[in-house]
């Protein structure tokens, strides 16, 4: 028989989480040329709406498809899931997109990238302080800091200070705003791992969050008749994809592992943007720069420390009722 793979692993935990960062940060350079082939301007946001809400729907249906397949039958919402996946898909794709893109439209790329670091400070807090699934210590704040200097270095080294503490409701308030749905979305993966399949889960609330999206997209006009040949839609397939693969692998490991082991790799999501940024969108100058490489170090440092705690934590679950 073959041995099942300990995701309680650290080196499984690392790996999966590794994956899962690397497409979410695949996932910028994927998005600005996503709006390139599809002709969608940064100021229209309903069409915005509409690509994020198609790319979250085509997630949601690849999930499903594929779990029914491996389970040769057809996967419906298990009894009882419907409270989860509403709220799983209000907190995880509805608000925390609708926020965050609304947000960046108002606000530099500079001041989005350091806000969207927050939400690991967000989830640990959140999972220790208002969920109670597990305790905050000292070793997981300096993990924090070190993790997030990490993240300030990258994007603000060579940047100049001017318009760096001009910030607006609208603009960086949002994107705040959405690293907070983002941590609660964690926490409550966290609570429902231990009563409904999360991989079910995560498909039936990309599919009903995509949906709403689209519907609030299209309603304020958007559109997506810009396309520019087939290479569009292929990438919009892999968007999908690409969510529906981390998403899901993200929910298995915060069933097994306390949240603060898992989302302290979040880190590492706006270092592969850069680094993928670099390749992809042909900004190469940033992507072995000193700030680049001082960012790895210490994001590499602070989840260390973080999965140095010094007493283990629960994995249940349980707690969060």
């Amino acid at each position: 028989m073959n041995k099942k793979i300990n995701l309680t692993d650290i080196r499984v935990v690392m790996f999966l989480a590794g994956v899962c960062c690397f497409l979410w940060g695949s996932a910028t350079p994927a998005i600005k040329t996503g709006y390139r082939l599809f002709q969608i301007d940064s100021s229209d946001t309903s069409s915005i709406l509409l690509f994020a809400g198609t790319r979250f729907f085509l997630a949601g249906i690849l999930v499903i498809a594929w779990h029914s397949l491996t389970s040769r039958k057809w996967i419906f919402p298990p009894r009882g899931s419907a409270l989860a996946i509403v709220q799983l898909a209000l907190s995880q794709t509805i608000l925390q997109y609708v926020f965050f893109y609304v947000g960046l439209s108002h606000a530099t790329g500079v001041h989005g990238a350091i806000i969207t670091g927050t939400n690991v400070f967000f989830s640990i807090l959140f999972a220790s302080l208002v969920f109670r699934y597990e305790t905050l210590n000292v070793r997981k704040i300096a993990g924090c800091l070190l993790g997030f200097a990490g993240i300030v270095i990258v994007n603000l080294a060579g940047a100049g200070s001017e318009g760096l503490f001009d910030v607006s409701f609208l603009g960086e308030g949002f994107v705040l705003l959405a690293q907070i749905f983002y941590a609660v979305s964690s926490a409550l993966v966290k609570k429902y791992s231990g009563q409904f399949d999360v991989v079910t889960l995560s498909g039936y609330q990309f599919m009903l969050g995509g949906l709403a999206l689209m519907a609030i997209g299209a309603g304020l006009g958007g559109t997506l008749a810009g396309a520019t040949g087939s290479s569009a839609y292929v990438l919009l397939l892999y968007m999908g994809f690409l969510s529906a693969v981390a998403y899901t692998l993200w929910g298995v490991l915060l069933k097994y592992n306390p949240v603060s082991r898992v989302t302290v790799f979040g880190f590492m999501i706006p270092v592969f943007g850069v680094l993928l940024s670099a390749v992809f969108l042909g900004e190469s100058s940033q992507a072995l720069s000193w700030n680049v490489l001082a960012a790895l170090i210490l994001v590499s440092l602070g989840i260390f420390v973080v999965n140095t705690s010094e007493k283990p934590e629960k994995k249940d679950g349980t707690e969060g009722k």
